[in-house]
């Protein structure tokens, strides 16, 4: 599945859309491997706050890094039950805890802008630029960006 096609009015890109504290985000489509409900995280001791624990899907370990934390967002009320997207990098295995997951979005490539000054600077540094939709800002999540601060956080430690 490509994440690019070519129209008439130039190249449009699909985002899988998600729901982050009230934010709405979307990650390429050709970075994601899955959609899934986590069930059995198991806890990692003296793991940063931001990784939720590890999971097995469909016999891989699965690191979940839960996003709430990772923005600097409170915990999500109880009783919601989280939504997670999977991605790899380098051959490794992630889930990506979400609040909710929206809809596969084509938008044209060049609708893209770069981060506003004012986007929250939490947001800012995993945004990889922004759509304008009708009423609402999608925040285009970088995996890599995400991805990367794991290992900062580690050597951090």
């Amino acid at each position: 599945m490509s994440s690019k096609t070519q129209t008439t009015e130039g190249a449009m890109v699909e985002y899988v859309t998600a729901m982050i504290g009230g934010q709405l985000f979307g990650l390429p489509i050709s970075r994601v491997q899955d959609v899934f409900m986590p069930e059995r995280v198991t806890r990692v001791p003296l793991a940063s706050h931001e990784i939720a624990g590890v999971l097995n899907l469909r016999g891989r370990i699965v690191t979940v890094i839960d996003m709430r934390a990772r923005l600097g967002l409170p915990k999500a009320e109880h009783g919601k039950v989280p939504m997670a997207v999977g991605v790899d990098l380098r051959g490794e295995s992630y889930g990506l805890l979400i609040d909710q997951i929206g809809e596969v979005l084509r938008l044209p490539e060049d609708g893209k802008e770069d981060n506003p000054v004012n986007l929250d600077p939490r947001m800012a540094k995993l945004a990889g630029g922004v759509h304008r939709l009708d009423g609402q800002l999608m925040v285009v999540l970088d995996v890599d960006r995400v991805l990367e601060l794991k290992t900062e956080v580690q050597m951090a430690a």
